[in-house]
């Protein structure tokens, strides 16, 4: 290999990526990597679920500075650490491997767990409590920002060649799967407890919980065998590369095509499945029981498809999905979420959630699997990680309250009109962008160069290093 060769020498290639395994090793492999991505995102979900039963108990409604605290801080520290922990779990990732990272992400996820399960009121400790919050909230910021990155590139390099669209949409399918099992914590406590006792220790109950799984999740990881694309570059590449900075530089087009790929997407994801519940209280006049078994039985149907989408990238490419994608959500979302108002039904509201979220369903499937095909294996978490992160960070975390407050400012459906050019600014990245449903992941990477080069090389017939696994 010369130093003239380009760094993305991960291409197509006909022949296989994994040595030959049983399908048992794969299923476990993927479940292995799933479980705790579900269990990470448990805990990130019931933060806000919670939220309304245990503000009262670290922020007093008479403390002016402490409810700024509580909004400000709160709920922006997890979002603003999460670039920042895909940097440094990424990094860790990338230059001690997959499992590394995942084992340290979800380490870190039960600690925040448990200190938010103990943390005292302000009551028993002033406000004591609020600091230790906030210092959960960041934990689980970086911890979160970390484990998408690594788990995608985990899920992408140990599935099998020609189906890893299918293996790497678990990433989504253990998200919701930790959204849904946080909403049915929350209806089984509800049920169970009073009100008085759900504020006063009952919404303990689910970071507890969480803390437990976390560990559990933490044992089984440490048992996780390596990716083969991640042991060959170890081999290859010199630890000082990998995962760096400079090595995001060079691969910088990759980068660029991850943030604005994401862009679209998390603005859809958060809208249809976040904003939605709070749409139909505030604006469509549904009731508060009514609007919470729309988004359960909207995020059901979604939970089937996602395997589905992953399944028809590996037959004919990522591309079509993601534009399936963006075209739906560009043209669908105004009409969707206008529809809602105008025709203020249950059932209204339910097909018209389902319609959105199968258009979402283009970008969440295949989200993780593109991105990590992007890049060369020594920089693909750190390399996912920080655009993702801040994408992420910048337009899906504050999606919901770009929403408020347009309608607080009696221009509501302009932010119907935000998600459609959010969603097209995205759909030309899927016009444009080459497809990797056939790239190599096990390859070396070599000196700097444009990301592209590579590819256009590897089609004028330039050799490119590649090790088989």
């Amino acid at each position: 290999m010369t130093p003239s060769t380009p760094p993305q020498a991960h291409r197509t290639d006909d022949r296989s990526e994994e040595p030959p395994r049983s399908r048992s090793h794969y299923v476990k492999s993927v479940l292995v990597g799933s479980i705790g991505n579900m269990i990470e995102w448990f805990d990130w979900f019931v933060y806000s679920t919670f939220a309304i039963y245990f503000a009262g108990q670290f922020f007093p409604s008479d403390d002016r500075t402490a409810q700024l605290l509580n909004t400000a801080a709160i709920f922006a520290v997890g979002f603003l650490a999460r670039p920042l922990g895909g940097w440094l779990l990424g990094r860790l990732s990338d230059r001690n491997g997959r499992k590394a990272g995942l084992t340290v992400s979800v380490g870190m996820m039960s600690a925040s767990a448990l200190m938010i399960a103990l943390a005292p009121n302000y009551a028993t400790a002033g406000n004591l409590g609020a600091c230790l919050l906030v210092t959960a909230r960041m934990l689980q910021g970086l911890s979160v920002g970390g484990e998408y990155a690594a788990s995608a590139a985990y899920l992408t390099e140990v599935s099998k060649k020609g189906w890893r669209g299918l293996g790497a949409s678990f990433q989504y399918i253990s998200v919701t799967l930790g959204q849904l099992a946080g909403l049915l914590v929350l209806i089984v406590l509800q049920f169970s407890l009073s009100d008085e006792q759900l504020t006063s220790w009952g919404w303990r109950v689910p970071f507890a919980m969480g803390a437990v799984g976390a560990v559990a999740v933490f044992y089984l990881r440490r048992g996780m065998h390596e990716t083969t694309a991640y042991s060959v570059a170890e081999t290859v590449d010199t630890e000082d590369r990998r995962g760096t900075l400079a090595e995001v530089w060079r691969n910088r087009r990759a980068a660029v095509v991850v943030f604005t790929l994401t862009l679209g997407g998390t603005v859809a994801y958060y809208t249809y499945t976040t904003y939605l519940t709070s749409y139909f209280v505030n604006s469509v006049g549904l009731g508060k029981s009514q609007a919470s078994t729309i988004s359960f039985i909207g995020l059901l149907v979604f939970l089937v498809l996602l395997p589905i989408g992953g399944y028809v990238s590996d037959r004919i490419g990522r591309r079509p999905v993601l534009i399936f994608f963006g075209i739906g959500t560009t043209i669908g979302t105004y009409p969707i979420l206008q529809g809602m108002q105008n025709n203020p039904t249950w059932l209204t509201c339910l097909v018209l959630t389902v319609l959105g979220l199968v258009f979402v369903v283009g970008y969440s499937s295949v989200n993780a699997v593109v991105k990590a095909e992007l890049f060369p294996t020594g920089v693909r978490t750190v390399g996912v990680a920080i655009p993702y992160s801040i994408a992420t960070a910048v337009f899906g975390g504050t999606a919901p309250y770009i929403a408020l407050a347009f309608r607080d400012a009696g221009r509501e459906s302009w932010f119907f009109v935000y998600v459609s050019i959010c969603a097209a600014i995205s759909l030309i990245t899927y016009v444009f962008m080459r497809e990797t449903k056939d790239v190599n992941l096990i390859a070396t990477t070599a000196a700097p160069g444009p990301t592209d080069r590579a590819q256009h090389s590897a089609s004028k017939g330039t050799p490119i290093t590649t090790v088989q696994g």
